[in-house]
């Protein structure tokens, strides 16, 4: 297989942590045409930062997928079709985005939606390498190899496992745990009558994309009422999530942590708190963890201006209960300093995973 950027080793970026200010969708104020908070990427980052998770030099630096990345899942003709801005403007559902000429659209909206996918195929492979890896953007499940829809335009999460498959020693079976508040008819599509990937998704029966096709390729179906909450979702998705792994072993978890389950989101129509989501990633890293499953987060829909936070508070919360591991010792210079050990082995056993 031909070399790709994505999949050169990180420089010593010690977290498994994948972003890049080029997530962000900002031009003449047109992304507040859409309900999204088109900054909540960078906002995540800039929370960990507060809370001194790690400094700018600890993360991985997301790439743009190339053509020829995309080329991996999507077709010839889906990619020509973005060079349109109407095909876009559909996609992205922000109207205006027709009436610009297609160079501005590429650069100001395809180009962070490509940068993001980067990001996602590039945590494939670390979550591999270093047990855990966070993209935090990503999670494009509504598109497929020829078709994008609801906000998502390139097929991120298909790419990710694919790069995985072809080009990553012994990873043959994949699980994907889609948690978003839609349906992931994206991945369920391009997956349809693969017997490597083992498929679960709970969302909100009554919204989009309501595909009924795609349903087909979905192994553990969680269909949920409107209005849902913290109990009864949490209880859903243990028993769901333990019984999935139970079932199929995978080689690697996409776990697609949409935060559009958040009550009061216009779109998602469900009402879990922000603690119940810091508890549903804390139970599915539990799940991966235990059984010594490497796995890949993205963060996929959320359309509120709290999303931000609750996304950065379950980034703390995983590590603080030590289920990311203790990787930051095996980047920088291969091996920990001497102080840095005399500093780990002081703060005694208390955060080991």
């Amino acid at each position: 297989p031909h070399r790709t950027e994505l999949y050169e080793d990180p420089p010593s970026g010690c977290w498994p942590i994948v972003y890049s200010p080029d997530y962000n969708i900002t031009f003449m104020g047109l992304e507040k045409l859409h309900p999204f908070d088109a900054g909540k990427w960078g906002k995540v980052i800039n929370f960990l930062k507060e809370e001194k998770l790690f400094a700018d030099d600890l993360i991985v630096q997301a790439r743009e997928a190339t053509d020829e990345d995309l080329l991996v899942v999507h077709t010839r003709r889906y990619l020509n079709k973005l060079k349109w801005s109407f095909v876009v403007a559909t996609i992205t559902e922000i109207p205006p985005v027709a009436f610009l000429p297609n160079f501005v659209v590429q650069r100001k909206v395809l180009k962070p939606l490509r940068t993001q996918t980067g990001g996602t195929i590039m945590a494939g492979k670390l979550a591999v390498d270093r047990g855990w890896a966070i993209n935090v953007g990503g999670g494009f499940h509504h598109c497929s190899s020829d078709k994008g829809g609801g906000f998502c335009a390139y097929a991120d999460i298909t790419l990710a496992i694919k790069f995985l498959f072809e080009r990553v020693q012994g990873v043959s079976r994949a699980t994907i745990i889609d948690l978003d508040a839609h349906q992931g008819n994206g991945h369920e599509r391009d997956f349809m009558d693969d017997p490597r990937v083992y498929i679960m998704d709970a969302y909100n029966r009554y919204i989009y994309p309501g595909d009924g096709f795609a349903k087909r390729a979905i192994k553990r179906k969680v269909e949920l009422e409107w209005g849902t909450e913290d109990t009864e979702y949490l209880q859903k998705v243990h028993t769901h999530v333990e019984g999935a792994l139970n079932e199929f072993k995978p080689d690697i978890i996409v776990y697609n942590a949409g935060t559009d389950i958040l009550d009061g989101d216009p779109l998602g129509g469900l009402a879990i708190s922000p603690q119940g989501i810091v508890k549903r990633d804390e139970v599915v890293f539990r799940a991966a963890r235990s059984r010594g499953v490497p796995v890949l987060m993205v963060t996929s829909g959320g359309y509120q201006k709290r999303t931000a936070r609750i996304i950065a508070d379950s980034i703390l919360n995983l590590h603080s209960l030590g289920l990311l591991g203790r990787e930051r010792a095996a980047c920088a210079a291969g091996s920990p300093s001497l102080d840095q050990m005399v500093r780990d082995s002081a703060k005694g056993f208390s955060n080991l995973s």
